[in-house]
């Protein structure tokens, strides 16, 4: 799983492990990984802590040939790290683009590749493994000062869609997930650099964030989890290329 140190990563790693699955758990900050593996832990659940920076090929292979070497197979593949940066589209520079497609998009092609690398040759009887990436409400829904983010969690759901095609015949099945406004640290971030832009302060975008939302709160981190949870149950087995909202309403399509 990556990008499982903080937020959305942390609430899936621990909710999987409350259902009794052994996780891998990634992030770029080996601490953050390690604090969400020791909390696993106190659980009395088995997770392993590993830096990864999703973008860099030799450390995801790296990773994912130790994660085979402790399990000897990759049931599961959670593809959650993501960036995200705030601008006017007339003051966006290369930089912020490349940062946020290399994250959020290459980042998951990278993953998957490596991944599946390993997966297509592996006999999983009648077990169907699962690849589950997480996108954005802005994958469907483009938001204002958010054009390069916006594009790279398109390409996630795009991608997601022609893996589950290409992968079907192999019974692996691939969906994503779209959250919507998430409480969490990038959030928070996010509340304010908006506020800058548009001249208020971020409780005012926070407002007007609720506002938007039909059930009148942000989601959790364990909203994501659960849904995320459900995909890679016998439940979903007849379930891929899906982009699946978690979104409080906001979004529809």
């Amino acid at each position: 799983m990556t990008g499982a140190g903080s937020g959305i990563g942390r609430g899936i790693a621990k909710r999987f492990s409350s259902e009794g699955a052994r996780v891998i758990v990634t992030d770029t900050n080996l601490e953050w990984a390690e604090r969400t593996a020791d909390e696993i832990g106190k659980d009395a659940g088995d997770a392993t802590a590993l830096k990864l920076d999703v973008t860099k090929s030799s450390e995801v292979s790296e990773v994912i040939d130790k994660s085979w070497e402790l399990f000897g197979r990759i049931d599961f593949l959670i593809n959650n790290a993501g960036v995200s940066t705030m601008n006017r589209l007339v003051d966006l520079t290369e930089k912020d683009w490349d940062y946020n497609m290399d994250v959020n998009a290459k980042g998951v092609f990278l993953v998957t590749c490596a991944a599946l690398r390993k997966m297509v040759n592996f006999d999983y009887g009648s077990e169907t493994p699962k690849i589950v990436n997480i996108a954005s409400m802005a994958g469907k829904v483009p938001g204002a000062f958010l054009a390069h983010y916006t594009a790279s969690k398109f390409a996630v759901v795009g991608f997601t869609k022609a893996a589950a095609l290409e992968l079907a015949p192999l019974k692996i099945n691939v969906n994503c997930v779209c959250p919507g406004f998430v409480a969490t640290s990038m959030q928070e971030r996010e509340l304010v650099w908006e506020g800058n832009l548009r001249g208020i302060t971020p409780e005012e975008v926070q407002r007007g964030f609720l506002a938007q939302v039909p059930l009148g709160r942000l989601a959790t981190p364990e909203d994501v989890a659960i849904i995320v949870a459900f995909l890679c149950s016998h439940d979903a087995d007849y379930m891929t290329g899906q982009a699946l909202n978690v979104t409080g309403g906001q979004c529809t399509i």
